[in-house]
């Protein structure tokens, strides 16, 4: 089997999504790859236990990619063997009207994970420097100062909302957060069969909306936006990781790779130990509830 290292994914410096490659070869069947992917799930469920005793941190798990790149599946199997209570996932889509009653950033921070839990973000906050990018017209829904109309739409406002977002993303770090984002990397091709699979097959019809071909009209303007916010917004406190997503299998075990390779390299995440005055006293305690009569 390939090793998996965080370090070969993630973005350092300036990269060109066309040179990136959309598939991985890791050397082994998708039976193997399943396996390791439930040994790794379960291990990364074990420290999210321990995060929630320690009550220090959150992890923010940020999810991008093309109509169709498997982010759904990819959250169902990289975090099936979490308790419940330990993660919670946003899916963002179009705006509603109470959220335009706020900054961009706002359902975003809102949505942020409480310490000790993770949270998922499904699409995420750079939609709002892809999408209303690729479609200016949507920036009139925000009903910003000085903007009537999309001339009105500076040079420098997605400069300006890039160094937002890097802000926004240093300030929930330095109060707890890790922050990993997730750029699932697809082939135009790929996408175009797993379009022909949703209208082919009848169970998957109803993932498939005309929408989807609309946007991939723009295939080459999202890919030039997301090369550009990939390589202004990726930090040491919040790096990106591209993931060649040819190949979901593959795709969901790198992640699960990645997400346990950055929390075991958080030493300081660990249970807390009881106060020495309770632990001196453990066996009376014991003792008190041994001496309970036992139910009928």
């Amino acid at each position: 089997m390939t090793t998996i290292n965080a370090d070969d994914f993630k973005v350092g410096k300036n990269i060109k999504l066309s040179k990136m490659p959309t598939t991985f070869d890791i050397g082994i069947d998708k039976d193997e790859v399943e396996e390791k992917l439930e040994k790794t799930r379960k291990k990364i469920g074990d420290l999210q236990d321990v995060m929630y005793a320690d009550n220090r941190y959150s992890v923010l798990i940020c999810l991008q990619g093309m109509d169709t790149s498997g982010k759904d599946s990819l959250i169902r199997e990289v975090f099936k063997d979490f308790n419940p209570r330990g993660v919670v996932v946003n899916s963002f889509k179009t705006p509603n009207s109470t959220e335009l009653e706020h900054d961009y950033l706002w359902r975003h921070y809102v949505a942020l994970p409480e310490r000790g839990k993770f949270g998922v973000f499904n699409r995420t906050h750079y939609e709002n420097v892809l999408v209303t990018r690729v479609h200016p017209e949507y920036i009139l829904n925000e009903n910003l100062p000085g903007i009537r109309k999309v001339e009105d739409i500076p040079k420098d406002f997605w400069d300006k909302r890039m160094d937002q977002i890097n802000n926004f993303e240093k300030h929930i770090f330095q109060n707890g957060t890790i922050v990993l984002k997730f750029f699932l990397h697809l082939s135009k091709e790929e996408q175009r069969q797993r379009l022909l699979r949703r209208l082919e097959e009848a169970k998957h019809n109803w993932k498939f909306s005309p929408g989807d071909l609309k946007e991939r009209g723009f295939w080459d303007d999202y890919q030039n936006c997301y090369e550009e916010a990939i390589n202004e917004t990726s930090k040491k406190n919040a790096p990106w990781f591209v993931i060649p997503a040819d190949d979901k299998e593959t795709a969901r075990l790198i992640v699960a790779k990645i997400i346990l390779e950055t929390l075991e390299n958080h030493p300081d995440i660990k249970e807390p130990e009881l106060d020495d005055d309770v632990k001196s006293h453990i066996s009376e305690y014991k003792a008190v509830l041994q001496k309970e009569e036992k139910p009928e």
